[in-house]
């Protein structure tokens, strides 16, 4: 069973629950993908922090639940690892 499939089954009584769910699945997932990216490029959270002016902590907390992130922070933060932020909408 694929996760929309499931999740949507688990919560189909409540879709305030649903959204909620979503919302937080989405900012893990973004806080996943800087992780990873971070990771390929070779640099350490501190390295990170001290290109964007901030604190191990934050970028450890952007990984962890990217929830209310700016989009000037992850332009700063793909910066800092040699990418460009692209946005699309679908």
């Amino acid at each position: 069973m694929e996760l929309n499939e499931y999740a949507n089954k688990r919560l189909k009584n409540n879709k305030e629950n649903v959204k909620k769910f979503w919302k937080g699945y989405n900012d893990f997932k973004i806080g996943v993908i800087l992780k990873e990216e971070r990771l390929k490029s070779g640099k350490t959270q501190e390295e990170i922090a001290q290109k964007i002016h901030t604190t191990k902590s934050v970028i450890s907390r952007i990984e962890n639940h990217a929830e209310n992130i700016t989009l000037a922070t992850l332009d700063k933060f793909a910066n800092a690892i040699g990418k460009e932020l692209i946005i699309s909408l679908k």
